[in-house]
């Protein structure tokens, strides 16, 4: 069993992976929710601490600024990638979460795919291609999970 960290721009596609997942069984953590990201925009690392702690096999999902602080303790770090115009046109449809329906917030997310996806990619094991399926891009992590 793995750690595996999902991570990819907002509309890549991470939530609706992690649901995929977690309809399959395994423990997946999008720390877009519950409170594991505070209002500085960075992951409690107490908690995560913790989590990776206890959990010798787990999903996690985010993008924040102190992720990397993190990457030595997962065995995999999978960055979901697309487009521009495929990120702005999932977040602008998009009911589980807001962000993105703003002009200001997408030109917001075109410059970090910009500047810093490819620090994403940069501390990536794996990248996969957000326009597959959702079944296959769960196929793929899961096939990390298990080695």
């Amino acid at each position: 069993m793995a750690r595996v960290l999902v991570t990819g721009m907002s509309g890549t596609g991470k939530t609706t992976v992690l649901d995929e997942l977690r309809r399959r069984g395994w423990m997946a953590i999008d720390t877009d929710y519950d409170g594991w990201v505070g209002a500085d925009g960075r992951w409690d690392e107490s908690r995560m601490d913790q989590l990776l702690a206890d959990e010798p096999d787990v999903i996690v999902s985010g993008t924040v600024e102190n992720q990397g602080r993190f990457y030595d303790r997962f065995e995999h770090v999978v960055l979901i990638s697309a487009p521009i115009d495929v990120l702005i046109d999932r977040v602008s449809r998009r009911t589980n979460n807001p962000y993105g329906r703003t002009a200001e917030q997408q030109a917001e997310i075109a410059e970090y795919a910009r500047t810093v996806e490819p620090l994403l990619r940069r501390g990536a094991t794996a990248e996969l291609d957000g326009r597959k399926p959702v079944g296959e891009l769960a196929d793929l992590i899961e096939a990390l999970q298990t080695r």
